[in-house]
């Protein structure tokens, strides 16, 4: 039986993965932009659209249902290994078949060979996704820190010395590449799992029937998410792409290193206690007031900084960016709901409800993105203000009745972090205007004033979630 110590310690090593990681990510990222172009950035941005679709048929649907299956057997994971390893292959195929249509589509000279290049991430995906959910089944999310952390490491240095020696978008390709191979390798070392020579059909078949439909519904959502990216890059051009995805990437940023920790940590132990539906609740309902008692104030604090942040770390070329950090901070600060209430579904098994819900959410997202689109890239953009908040209704719905916690329920436990984010962020706001210092100065005034009157209404108001950090940093 899996004990909430477990979980918190498993949390402690995620976070600590995802946040070392994203730090050296964004020193990376930082030196990058001031060596590339918005446009070089943009042409790889439309290459990671078709290698992240891909990667879902390869790495989503085998992992997870691996994850989520009680009694899984070393048959089964060699069994996954093996679908997912020949699949990646033919993916592989298909995009070095297709990259010069798809680089005449977008009448970009080049794109062709840096899409064959980059495509191999997805043989070394088909890898390290059964290694992740060895982890993830075994609760050893220790092994994440290390491969991770040295992966982003060494393929900082790589793009970085690229991209100042001028091999252009070749020095984020060999990035990518090199990240992937290396927390591959460092996992191979670091974890005793290795693949059998067996393969069961009847075990295929049986993951399959639950990992179809999470790889149908994770498809639905990337190429949603991906066709904005098709559409900026090809209706308007790489530059806004650029900005586009520049601007995302700080807040997901933050994102990344809460609330997709919190998620990785809360599906497997879901999956564990499936049979005890008041503690599925318990679960659940902390985990999403955590989530957003941290995320809230990050996001309104990146968003009141955002203009001198953007100049400071990327410079003045950059700037357009800054439109879709305030709409990515609003978007993102969303995602926790999201996140709590579908990896309750995801543990109990309902992927048939998992399904439902992403076609109809998907479905919602095309329709608005079609209207947008006509009106400029940043009203498409903003169109995704909408879609969050229905995507936020769609899967809170089953959760009502499978476990007694539904929306209305979920608005109240998270109300107070949203009236304390607001206050705080009216209060920064308030300073700012009357400030005249540097950039940098500015930033770190604004940073201090808002943790100071965040943390001070939340002693004010004795909230339950200041005091559960205080356990886990002093370890009571």
């Amino acid at each position: 039986m899996i004990k909430n110590r477990d979980i918190v310690t498993n949390l402690f090593w995620k976070f600590a993965e995802r946040i070392g990681a994203q730090l050296v990510s964004l020193t990376v990222s930082i030196l990058l932009a001031r060596f590339l172009l918005p446009e070089e950035y943009g042409v790889v941005a439309i290459l990671l659209v078709f290698i992240n679709i891909a990667n879902v048929f390869v790495s989503e649907g085998f992992s997870t249902a691996l994850v989520q299956k009680k009694e899984a057997t070393e048959i089964d994971a060699s069994t996954m290994f093996y679908c997912s390893f020949l699949i990646s292959w033919i993916l592989y195929a298909i995009l070095f078949v297709l990259s010069p249509s798809i680089e005449i589509f977008y009448k970009m000279d080049g794109l062709a060979n840096l899409l064959r290049v980059l495509a191999l991430k997805l043989p070394i995906a088909a890898i390290n996704s059964i290694q992740h959910a060895y982890v993830q089944r075994s609760m050893q999310f220790k092994k994440f820190f290390f491969s991770t952390i040295i992966g982003t490491l060494i393929s900082g240095v790589v793009g970085v010395a690229l991209a100042f020696l001028g091999f252009g978008p070749w020095a984020l390709v060999a990035q990518y590449l090199t990240n992937s191979t290396i927390d591959t390798v460092v996992l191979f070392y670091t974890v005793k799992w290795r693949p059998r020579m067996v393969f069961s059909a009847i075990s295929a078949k049986e993951m399959m029937r639950y990992g179809w439909k999470i790889t149908c519904g994770s498809l639905l959502n990337t190429i949603y998410s991906e066709t904005r990216s098709l559409i900026i890059g090809k209706k308007y051009s790489s530059s806004d792409l650029a900005y586009y995805n520049k601007g995302v990437q700080f807040p997901q940023l933050i994102v990344t290193n809460i609330d997709s920790s919190i998620g990785s940590v809360l599906f497997p132990a879901l999956s564990k206690i499936t049979d005890e539906k008041q503690r599925l609740k318990e679960t659940v309902r902390k985990s999403l007031k955590m989530s957003c008692y941290i995320i809230f104030p990050c996001m309104a604090g990146l968003a009141a900084v955002s203009t001198p942040l953007i100049k400071l770390l990327l410079t003045d070329k950059w700037l357009p960016a800054v439109f879709f950090l305030h709409i990515a901070c609003i978007t993102q600060a969303l995602q926790p709901i999201n996140t709590a209430n579908i990896q309750l579904i995801k543990a109990l098994g309902r992927s048939d409800y998992f399904l439902k819900m992403e076609a109809i959410k998907k479905f919602t997202g095309i329709v608005t993105l079609l209207i947008t689109m006509w009106f400029g890239v940043k009203f498409l953009a903003a169109g995704e203000i909408f879609v969050v908040l229905v995507c936020n209704l769609i899967n809170a719905y089953p959760n009502k009745k499978l476990i007694d916690y539904g929306y209305m329920e979920q608005l109240h436990d998270i109300l107070p972090s949203a009236l304390m984010t607001g206050c705080m962020y009216i209060i920064v706001r308030l300073v700012s205007a009357h400030l005249h210092v540097t950039d940098i100065a500015l930033i770190a005034i604004d940073a201090m004033v808002g943790v100071m009157v965040y943390v001070g209404i939340s002693v004010l108001v004795k909230s339950e979630e200041l005091e559960a950090l205080k356990r886990l940093i002093l370890k009571k």
